[in-house]
């Protein structure tokens, strides 16, 4: 969904976009499907491939599985189930700007084993997590307000915790077309990965690795084992800057 935070010394977001998503919240879910429709995927595809793909890459350096995952930026939670099923997750925070869109994820994801949810301001950052999640969360934020997003994010995680950062590609032409289609990405402002990889360092971290994911739609699926060969190439739909607090 979104996430907003001023940049008042501290890293405590303020709820200045709130209302705009808590009007999203009842029919969010629906909204991005309307818009995903195209790639001939549901919403949950790419949500479990996202993290099958975070997977892999946490198992190729050789990390643990983190125990404790914050969700930022969580929305209604749908990436809460895959978190807990695929990572292994035992304790899951996730956190947004709108009330509304938490109690629909405490609603509707109260089966995912560990998962709880809170508003961006409930939730006071304290180290205490071992990696940090958000997916097209970003490029909702206002431009002068990101750099305490990523404090926010920074000051959650444990010392050399892992920020797994997703963004839409801007430089992938369908991304464009499918955020045109979906109302409350029609306007958001977008980051390159440069740009992404710029704000994540300034903010403390280190990047790890960037990979670029979901190149062809369902009806090339055949194609789809060339994707890991090609993920450092930046043709795909989405990118994850996978990075680490220094």
């Amino acid at each position: 969904m979104s996430a907003s935070a001023t940049d008042t010394g501290g890293d405590v977001p303020a709820e200045t976009n709130a209302a705009a998503f808590d009007e999203y919240a009842a029919d969010y879910e629906e909204a991005l499907q309307r818009g995903l429709s195209v790639s001939g995927e549901s919403k949950d595809y790419f949500a479990e491939k996202r993290i099958e793909w975070l997977k892999g890459c946490l198992d190729r350096l050789g990390s643990a599985s983190p125990a404790s995952v914050l969700d930022y930026g969580c929305g209604t939670g749908s990436a809460a189930p895959f978190l807990s099923s695929i990572l292994g997750a035992k304790d899951i925070l996730g956190v947004d700007i709108s009330a509304a869109s938490v109690r629909v994820a405490a609603r509707e994801q109260a089966g995912a084993a560990g998962a709880r949810f809170d508003t961006l301001d409930g939730y006071r950052p304290d180290g205490a997590f071992d990696l940090a999640f958000c997916n097209g969360v970003f490029h909702h934020i206002p431009l002068p307000e990101r750099a305490s997003a990523v404090r926010y994010v920074h000051a959650s995680l444990k010392p050399g915790g892992l920020f797994a950062f997703w963004e839409n590609n801007p430089w992938n032409p369908g991304t464009r077309y499918i955020m045109s289609r979906i109302p409350f990405d029609r306007d958001a402002v977008t980051l390159t990965p440069p740009e992404a990889r710029r704000l994540l360092e300034a903010g403390g971290f280190e990047v790890v690795q960037t990979h670029f994911l979901f190149l062809f739609p369902n009806s090339l699926r055949s194609l789809r084992k060339l994707e890991p060969p090609l993920a450092r190439l930046p043709l795909g739909a989405q990118y994850q800057v996978l990075c680490r607090r220094s």
